[in-house]
């Protein structure tokens, strides 16, 4: 009876939902259950972004300024860092970050932490559901101890998923309403219940699957088809490198196949929240089945070399000019990890400041997302300087590391002594480029 009351308010619209963490996932998430109708609680440690969302303040580039403003407005949408207010929901999905260790082992505290506070005021008639990225086995192993030391039953008394968070940002295409869901329950009934709230929700297809252990697999697999085949174009590029092909030219002939051939880039590194970390979160886990992912590792090897590799390339750039790169002075371009976010996380242009500043290199940086940092390594505060003629005329030699769609190309071609493009966005541009390189 209890599934039947539950079912009625997702359907009506009559359910209070709850979401814990208000990050690039959660927010958006919370967004569109206020849109569909939900009155929704949004839980964040941070008091900074409960009192953001309180004041409809908007700082998720996936998230409308407006849409925010206005459920805030009508009382759809609030933020609150007290937990006690789980009590209130019907149902409540986790949205945390789950890093990796320096190790590359799995931290699970924020998943954990969540849990338990979902337990403490957990009650019949719920639903939780979990959708951060985790090995598979989480949601049965980690999280449905903790809510049954509580009495509660799963399938009987509360309900329980896993639908792993499909976020790309910046997409102009795909966004969190779009995409389409995948949902795994403990139980069928679990099931049943997350498929009707997101479908209550998305304008997307709901996908069900057995367990929630594949659902885990499932968003794993997404980021490993990622990550190693960005592995295999950065070989590949440095193979090309040294046969003096031009990687992406060879790329641009092999997708005039019409079948067999999914393009993937070289660039500087792979950064950002999913891919260099998803794929370890498998790692882990198979050791537990006496099975090393060699493939996967093998990738992350690749793929943490670019950097390096991004950084000799200059070397020898500045060498035929008669310049070394001690005391040289290199403009990044662009240190977000991707192009058009405000988002620094595992970004390579990072790694690539290091290793430049590890050979005695003065770095500078232009992102017009990013108007200030703390760089963790020297613990100083950068600021982005102005793109400019006085400034490109300056420095030794700019590096591309991200490709920002507002940045003036050409007026960086026009005045800069050597451009090194790692992101091949000064191919279309014509007329002269004798000073550019690309990757």
């Amino acid at each position: 009876m209890a599934m039947m009351d539950l079912m009625k308010k997702i359907k009506n619209k009559t359910a209070t939902v709850g979401v814990i963490g208000l990050g690039y996932v959660g927010l958006p998430l919370a967004v569109e259950k206020a849109k569909a109708g939900y009155d929704v609680i949004g839980f964040d440690v941070q008091k900074e972004k409960v009192d953001k969302v309180n004041k409809g303040e908007n700082y998720i580039g996936d998230v409308v300024d407006f849409d925010l403003k206005a459920l805030v407005a009508r009382d759809k949408l609030r933020a609150t860092g007290n937990y006690s207010f789980l009590k209130d929901v019907d149902t409540v999905t986790i949205c945390v970050p789950t890093p990796l260790d320096k190790f590359k082992q799995p931290d699970l505290t924020y998943i954990i932490n969540s849990t338990k506070e979902i337990a403490k005021y957990l009650h019949r008639d719920e639903l939780v559901i979990l959708e951060s990225t985790t090995y598979p086995g989480t949601t049965e192993e980690v999280v449905l101890p903790i809510l049954e030391s509580t009495g509660l039953k799963v399938g009987r008394d509360f309900y329980l998923a896993f639908s792993p968070e499909r976020v790309d940002p910046s997409n102009k295409i795909y966004h969190t309403k779009n995409i389409p869901k995948v949902v795994g329950g403990v139980t069928p009934k679990c099931s049943e219940l997350a498929k009707a709230l997101y479908e209550s929700i998305l304008e997307s297809d709901v996908f069900v699957v057995s367990t929630p252990r594949v659902a885990e697999l499932e968003k794993i697999l997404e980021n490993t088809f990622r990550i190693v085949n960005i592995a295999l174009a950065n070989e590949m590029a440095i193979v090309c490198d040294r046969m003096d092909i031009n990687i992406w030219e060879v790329i641009e002939a092999a997708k005039t196949k019409p079948y067999g051939f999914m393009a993937f880039y070289p660039g500087p590194g792979v950064g950002g929240h999913c891919i260099p970390i998803d794929p370890f979160y498998l790692t882990y886990k198979a050791r537990e089945y006496d099975y090393h992912t060699r493939l996967i590792e093998l990738a992350g090897e690749i793929n943490d070399s670019m950097p390096e590799f991004v950084v000799s390339k200059l070397m020898r750039l500045l060498n035929e000019r008669k310049k070394c790169l001690n005391g040289a002075k290199v403009l990044l371009l662009g240190i977000a990890y991707k192009q058009d976010v405000d988002d620094i996380r595992e970004s390579p242009a990072l790694m690539v400041w290091k290793e430049l500043q590890k050979h005695g290199a003065e770095v500078l940086y232009h992102d017009p997302y990013i108007s200030r940092f703390k760089n963790k390594e020297d613990e100083k505060m950068y600021e982005s300087v102005n793109l400019n003629e006085d400034i490109l005329k300056t420095v030794d030699a700019v590096v591309i590391t991200t490709m920002h769609t507002n940045v003036d190309y050409e007026k960086v071609i026009a005045y800069s002594p050597l451009v090194f493009d790692t992101k091949n966005v000064t191919g279309k541009i014509k007329g002269n480029k004798e000073n550019v390189y690309v990757l």
